[in-house]
């Protein structure tokens, strides 16, 4: 029999086997990457190429690490997607481990900037890192903690047929929209890639035409997130009307956009809306865990 062509897709792109395959591939892919940076760093400074413009990827070898971890990256995002028709919560903590990773990559490339003086605190790029270390740190605390809730979550008992078949569906329109994202995402990677590198090398705009290359793709992918994540609320309702649950859902969706919003701001404001998103997510977790408890122990009518 043949399958739907959702469920191939789905089966394609999301199998376990697709996955352990996705992993080895971006490994290789990560090494391949840090040791071109490093050997054209190495050029650079030797005279064989000149630095021009490009000083800030070609002047220090630390920033060489920026380079495997955006591979990295993009294979969180497609983990991310993996997780959607398992669980939501999980898909959730995924966002949070993604933007904890663009902030400690984001530390790679700045470290390398730094200026080693008394007034450290006058200096804007000495306190966006210290910003960023707090704020690494506060995130790692916060996404444990999120997943530590989570564990501790009463577990869904499905008793009876029409709940089975609500389940069942909701779960085939996860995986139906899994299995959509990951071309979709792949693209939009492809094409922001292909625009930075473009305005980068070939415009002829100068240094104003290198953009911050910490937002390539993800402020694009945080807002298909959004939209995600309120498909996701909607086709809830056709599973559950539970007050808690679906507080908690469009909690999830709030945060998301706050992560979205920070990638448009600077400085202290960007970071600390990037913690309060987490914190959000971890305080609906924490209040939805504990109605659920508060609901076990009411007596029945």
């Amino acid at each position: 029999m043949n399958r739907p062509v959702w469920s191939s897709a789905y089966q394609f792109f999301l199998s376990e086997s697709t996955r352990e395959k996705g992993e080895r591939t971006i490994v290789v892919i990560a090494i391949a990457s840090f040791i071109i940076h490093l050997t054209l760093i190495a050029l650079a400074y030797l005279g064989f190429i000149s630095e021009g413009k490009y000083s800030d990827f070609l002047g220090n070898p630390i920033v060489a690490i920026y380079t495997p971890f955006s591979f990295i990256l993009l294979y969180e995002v497609y983990l991310l997607v993996y997780y959607i028709p398992k669980s939501i919560t999980r898909y959730i903590g995924k966002q949070y481990e993604i933007i904890t990773l663009i902030i400690i990559r984001k530390i790679f490339n700045d470290i390398s900037k730094l200026e080693f003086t008394p007034d450290w605190f006058t200096v804007k790029g000495d306190i966006q890192f210290t910003y960023d270390i707090v704020a690494s740190v506060l995130l790692f605390f916060l996404i444990f903690v999120f997943y530590y809730l989570n564990k501790k979550r009463r577990k869904m008992v499905v008793k009876t047929d029409d709940e089975k078949g609500k389940v069942k569906n909701f779960v085939r329109v996860k995986q139906i929209m899994a299995g959509l994202l990951v071309p979709l995402l792949f693209v939009l990677a492809i094409y922001n890639f292909g625009s930075w590198v473009i305005a980068s090398f070939w415009d002829s705009g100068g240094p104003d035409a290198l953009r911050d290359v910490n937002n390539i793709f993800f402020e694009e992918f945080f807002t298909v997130l959004i939209l995600a994540d309120v498909l996701l609320l909607l086709f809830s309702f056709l599973y559950t009307d539970e007050f808690h649950q679906v507080i908690r859902n469009s909690g999830f969706v709030i945060s998301t956009v706050l992560i979205k919003l920070s990638f448009g701001q600077e400085g202290l404001t960007g970071t600390v809306l990037t913690v309060i998103a987490v914190v959000l997510g971890v305080l609906m977790l924490f209040i939805h865990n504990k109605y659920e408890r508060l609901g076990m122990q009411r007596p029945k009518d």
